[in-house]
């Protein structure tokens, strides 16, 4: 059965109300939500230095940088972390089922996060090893905590990496923004993000990898084979941004295991109708060969932070007919 979930960020600043959406509207797949209006230590950055026994770091002029010490957003970040979990055990009492938690993953991470006097952390080879071993024991300590607060759910860890794309690509700015990072190579990358999946197979977590931006790196498509071999479950991706390079190798890794996190609600332009949303998702699926139904998840393009409460409510509520139309589908082929 194809099942439909969302990605993380959502609008407003009521975070129990959003956790009781997305057990509502997504309810064979609900996540954690995230809320970047609240500020900076809920957003994307800010969230991923606020998982516990992470790198100390501070909020300077705008940037995250490294520091001797937690700084005063650092700290709320964590305490943010933690109410969101005391109120998520609240509202999934009996649970059970797959629910997905999102964080900043390591390539994205150090291509945001200053270094005091030497740029960012992407620039550094070992301040980038340290930065993905650190985060892959954070993410130890988090899915333990949620094991722990929900005994009945089946747990998955999405890493979201936006800027994954640019760092392959050598296209990420220096601080000053008149040069570029150099490419981090491929298997370094895939290296990174297998140390954070072995974390979370250690705890019996299912991790996969999220980015809305196209493939720039080497090569024609994401790196698909390399990833599974690496130990990630699942890729993620808007399917607007895919070539048919990147479909050859997604049909391909599908058939070897990967579960496909398919973007196929936009979220900028025009709002779809069910319609075409389900033509579109049947002509993709017919592309990739029909895979089996079990490994396939229908979700929004990106995050919808912008977007309104009942615009969101809707959307998932079409993605869900959609995920019915499939089914429906299938069972006529």
């Amino acid at each position: 059965m194809v099942t439909v979930t969302g990605l993380g960020s959502l609008p407003g600043t009521d975070f129990a109300s959003a956790a009781r959406m997305t057990f509502d509207k997504v309810e064979d797949f609900p996540y954690l939500p995230e809320l970047p209006a609240r500020g900076p230590w809920a957003q994307l950055i800010g969230r991923g230095l606020g998982l516990p026994d992470g790198l100390p770091a501070d909020l300077q002029a705008g940037e995250w940088r490294l520091a001797d010490a937690p700084g005063i957003d650092q700290r709320r970040a964590r305490a943010t972390w933690r109410d969101d979990l005391d109120v998520l055990e609240e509202n999934a009492q009996g649970y059970t089922g797959r629910f997905k938690v999102a964080v900043a993953g390591p390539w994205t991470l150090a291509a945001s996060l200053g270094v005091a006097h030497t740029g960012r952390v992407l620039a550094d080879r070992g301040a980038r090893r340290d930065l993905a071993q650190s985060l892959a024991e954070s993410v130890s300590v988090l899915l333990a905590d949620l094991h722990r607060r929900l005994p009945g759910a089946e747990l998955v860890l999405q890493l979201d990496e936006p800027s994954l794309p640019a760092v392959a690509a050598g296209a990420v700015p220096t601080p000053g923004g008149f040069f570029r990072h150099r490419a981090v190579d491929v298997p370094e990358i895939v290296t990174a993000l297998g140390w954070i999946a072995a974390a979370a197979d250690r705890v019996g977590v299912r991790s996969l990898v999220h980015s809305c931006a196209p493939w720039k790196g080497p090569g024609a498509a994401w790196p698909l084979p390399a990833l599974v071999r690496a130990g990630i479950g699942g890729m993620s991706l808007d399917i607007d941004t895919l070539t048919a390079a990147d479909l050859d190798q997604w049909g391909e890794s599908l058939d070897a295991g990967l579960a496909g996190y398919l973007g196929v609600l936009p979220t900028v332009g025009e709002v779809l109708g069910v319609d075409a949303l389900a033509t579109r998702t049947l002509r993709l699926l017919d592309r990739l060969g029909n895979p089996d139904p079990a490994s396939i998840v229908l979700t929004p393009a990106c995050g919808m932070a912008s977007w309104t409460p009942a615009q969101v409510s809707q959307a998932l509520a079409s993605l869900r007919r959609v995920s019915q139309r499939v089914a429906e589908d299938y069972h006529r082929g």
